[in-house]
């Protein structure tokens, strides 16, 4: 753990940076990054944070070098050049959470789950099955391919993309005592930056709700109060604080909001102290922020969507005409890609008669899904090795089945997605679209798709 009083980047060359790997290789780079991130110019602080994220966070994926940066950002959040301070928080965000792991903040980070996932898939347990492997492997080629990649394990470096990315939220983790006492800090955007990044560490709700509480109460910017409110629901307290039920009278809309969901956030507690009027209260407010333009500035939670955050917290409280109205009223503004689960959700009470029998040439098309499995994929890029992913689709509209079975295809195409149909093109100039399997009780037993890097077939 570091402090407010050390130099910002000393140690930054004693690490071996050059043998780290980040997103597009070498991590030799990322000290050039960090020393740009606390430089005077600004278009080169701004590429700085960029890179940053793309190398070390690439699409929500931590990389073997994600972890060694984390104590230079906390340092630079801590006492670096205030332009780079609210940058250094969230790339700490970035570098403990991914992008759909905020999107899905109703819940908060189930931490228990990712823990476990992490332990199962560690160097530890998994170095075995690759000795294994490459004992009874008989191809010359795959033998050096599985070879790199056990030596690779054996040296403790992560395969698996939870326990990849646990090393960087438990960096990030160790960073926190230090950190939340910039909750008093006197920039407005970095009180709401701290804010929104203890919510994501429940193991230390304990020391941190008094906190994030303090801040709501006395707080005047609207965003950092608002974000505070967000997460001391998320976090988890049973107890209904005074503060929660005073700002739902607040004048500024976006606190109203954030009490009420706050408010129906500590109601789907069963130890949570809370009357049906209250709730009522909060459900109200929630129904007419659906109805209203989204406020600017809003916090960062749902990445920002703040019809989608509305709809996720009302979906989530037992339904009621008013509730599932104001689900309604949140769709034409929820971003594109969440719409369709949405819709789903209320469309029952949107349509309460059956639907119509289907027309015939569609009738034996599977049903339209807001989501698709992979639950297993054997990446035919590093000699077998075994993954583990949920891939979500786009909105309904995105892979609309064009044909009843899966095309199988050979050598290693590139893929472009199109409006409901996916296009592989192979080497050879040869053409196939594809349909990625949409459920587990679909008639498509297999589809080829990138993933982590590589093309691998995939199976329900």
């Amino acid at each position: 753990m570091i402090t407010a009083d050390d130099n910002l980047l000393t140690g930054l060359d004693e690490v071996d940076w050059a043998n780290l790997n980040h997103a597009y290789g070498t991590a030799a780079d990322v000290p050039g990054q960090l020393r740009a991130l606390c430089g005077d110019d600004e278009q080169a602080r701004q590429q700085a944070v960029s890179s940053l994220f793309d190398h070390l966070a690439h699409q929500g994926t931590r990389c073997q070098a994600s972890p060694y940066a984390v104590p230079f950002l906390a340092r630079i959040a801590l006492a670096g050049p205030d332009p780079a301070r609210e940058h250094a928080l969230e790339l700490l965000t970035g570098l403990a959470v991914n992008w759909d792991e905020e999107r899905e903040i109703t819940d908060g980070a189930d931490i228990a789950a990712w823990r476990a996932e992490a332990a199962e898939n560690s160097s530890d347990k998994l170095l075995p099955l690759y000795e294994e492997a490459l004992a009874a492997e008989q191809d010359e080629q795959r033998r050096l391919n599985l070879q790199d990649i056990r030596d690779w394990v054996a040296a403790g470096n992560p395969v698996d993309a939870r326990d990849s990315s646990m090393r960087s939220y438990n960096a990030v983790l160790a960073e926190l005592p230090a950190l939340r006492g910039l909750l008093d800090d006197e920039n407005p955007r970095v009180r709401t930056r701290t804010a929104y990044l203890l919510t994501w560490f429940p193991e230390l709700a304990g020391t941190s709700l008094p906190l994030l509480l303090g801040l709501a109460a006395h707080e005047d910017d609207a965003v950092a109060k608002a974000t505070s409110l967000v997460a001391v629901g998320i976090l988890g307290t049973t107890a209904l604080p005074g503060t929660l039920t005073a700002s739902l009278d607040a004048e500024d809309g976006l606190v109203r909001w954030a009490a009420a969901i706050a408010i129906a956030q500590t109601a789907r507690s069963a130890a949570a102290e809370l009357d049906g009027p209250l709730l009522d209260r909060a459900v109200a407010e929630l129904a007419a922020a659906a109805a209203a333009p989204a406020p600017v500035p809003a916090t960062d939670y749902s990445l920002g969507d703040f019809h989608g955050h509305t709809a996720d917290i009302l979906l989530a409280l037992p339904p009621s005409p008013t509730s599932r109205a104001a689900v309604a009223a949140c769709l034409p503004s929820v971003s594109t890609s969440q719409r369709a689960s949405k819709a789903e959700a209320v469309l029952p009470d949107v349509f309460p008669s059956p639907c119509p029998t289907p027309d015939p040439r569609t009738r034996t098309s599977p049903a339209p899904s807001s989501s698709f499995c992979m639950p297993s994929l054997t990446s035919l890029k590093d000699g077998g090795t075994r993954r583990r992913a949920w891939a979500r689709a786009s909105p309904l509209t995105d892979f609309r089945p064009l044909t009843q079975t899966c095309a199988r295809t050979s050598g290693f195409p590139r893929s472009t997605t199109g409006a409901g149909r996916r296009k592989s093109e192979h080497a050879d100039g040869a053409h196939t679209w594809e349909l990625p399997c949409r459920s587990r009780d679909c008639s498509m037993p297999e589809s080829l798709t990138w993933v982590w890097g590589g093309w691998a077939l995939s199976r329900c």
